[in-house]
């Protein structure tokens, strides 16, 4: 089932309510779903590899908290914020300013910054553990086939 945008976000708190809560793609409603927005978004940071090393270790360590307790909303929450970490700097690394078109709409020429590629690069590989972990695929499996 997809990602509904038309939830009431507002009122929602999917810890307590984790079958209204839906995977999506990517990073779909990454800074909508709460508590996990609030608990996870304050140590999101992708300025300088140090930072981007930082955040990305702190949010891998709230996944494990998640994990440990259960909370595969939270562990997927995690994992959409370490997938935003390296979205985000990626784009940044590539375009100065992160935007990637022109007022025109068109593609403007890339300028690689490599302190946002290694932040990238950083936040890809905890990512990545995340993406790939047996138990999160297995909870992953088990919420989208029981709810949807």
């Amino acid at each position: 089932m997809a990602f509904d945008y038309d939830m009431d976000f507002d009122s929602i708190d999917f810890r307590e309510q984790p079958e209204l809560y839906r995977v999506g793609r990517g990073e779909q409603g990454v800074l909508m779903v709460e508590p996990y927005k609030s608990e996870i978004l304050p140590h999101w940071r992708f300025k300088t590899p140090d930072i981007a090393k930082d955040s990305s270790e702190k949010i891998y360590a709230m996944y494990l908290d998640y994990k440990k307790s259960g909370d595969f909303v939270g562990m997927d929450m995690s994992r959409k914020f370490l997938q935003m970490g390296y979205t985000r700097a990626r784009r940044y690394a590539n375009y100065k300013g992160g935007r990637k078109y022109d007022e025109e709409g068109h593609v403007k020429e890339r300028e690689i910054d490599s302190q946002k590629a290694e932040a990238a690069e950083i936040f890809e590989k905890k990512w990545i553990k995340v993406r790939e972990d047996e138990e999160y695929l297995a909870l992953k499996k088990e919420h989208q086939k029981k709810y949807g």
